[in-house]
């Protein structure tokens, strides 16, 4: 099972919608079995789902309850090569007991649940809030690689060498930790995201995906309250295109 992170410390730039999006295209298109895991207490991609809640468990309890069995969180979506670990608020408060437990490895939590379930899906997609914290860090340490969706302003530019410099750290526990690139998200064709894309490109040192994800927000947006993924939303429109390509970049590099 390959488990790919989405992570940036920005909000409002597209991590959730590239993840539920890329949980959906390998799944109905490439006919992979896929675990889609929610790590953000707003539980934004459970709701795309239309599983978020507080009757079923949840991320929390895989990260609270030792020795859990992580078959009790997952919930099949519509879909029927998608599973998913639901999100909700309950995951502030995993994370402040997770920090007071100095009865166990707090940061291998998570890659010891997945471990479980390793040959049940051939991938498995993270969702991060754009934060750093305990259940972040056990997301990292269980991933074998990490995608940095970016949007082109100077704020996140600025967040990415912080979030880089992050994922040093998290090789202490995770050597194996691959920073597989910038995936520059809500792009139109003006002459700020051609310089900014060029910037990333040949000025950093940062890998990045050739696809960008052009901006229609109105059919991102409309998708979002249909709780529908793109490429079945709108699939004419750039963003499904776009996706749809990128999911193709992201296995073609793996071969």
């Amino acid at each position: 099972m390959e488990i790919t992170v989405f992570s940036n410390l920005k909000g409002g730039i597209a991590k959730t919608t590239t993840s539920v999006n890329k949980a959906h295209i390998l799944a109905t298109v490439h006919n992979k079995r896929v675990l889609l895991i929610d790590d953000d207490k707003q539980g934004n991609a459970s709701k795309f789902y239309r599983l978020h809640g507080y009757d079923h468990p949840s991320i929390a309890d895989v990260l609270i309850e030792k020795n859990y069995d992580i078959h009790n969180a997952i919930q099949h979506t519509r879909y029927a090569n998608l599973d998913m670990i639901a999100a909700n608020m309950n995951l502030l408060t995993a994370n402040l007991k997770i920090s007071m437990d100095e009865s166990r490895e707090q940061q291998t939590i998570l890659k010891k649940a997945l471990e479980q379930v390793e040959s049940e899906y051939d991938y498995c997609i993270i969702d991060n809030a754009p934060d750093i914290n305990i259940s972040i860090i056990n997301s990292l340490v269980a991933a074998h690689s990490v995608i940095v969706p970016i949007k082109i302003d100077q704020y996140s530019f600025d967040g990415l060498e912080i979030l880089v410099d992050q994922f040093e750290e998290v090789r202490k526990f995770n050597p194996d930790l691959n920073f597989r690139g910038c995936l520059v998200t809500q792009y139109v064709n003006n002459e700020v995201n051609r310089q900014g894309k060029a910037y990333l490109t040949d000025q950093t040192q940062y890998p990045i995906f050739a696809t960008h994800i052009r901006r229609t927000a109105d059919k991102v947006d409309e998708s979002t309250f249909a709780g529908l993924p793109i490429v079945e939303y709108s699939p004419r429109c750039g963003a499904a295109k776009d996706y749809l390509s990128f999911v193709e970049e992201y296995l073609g590099d793996k071969q």
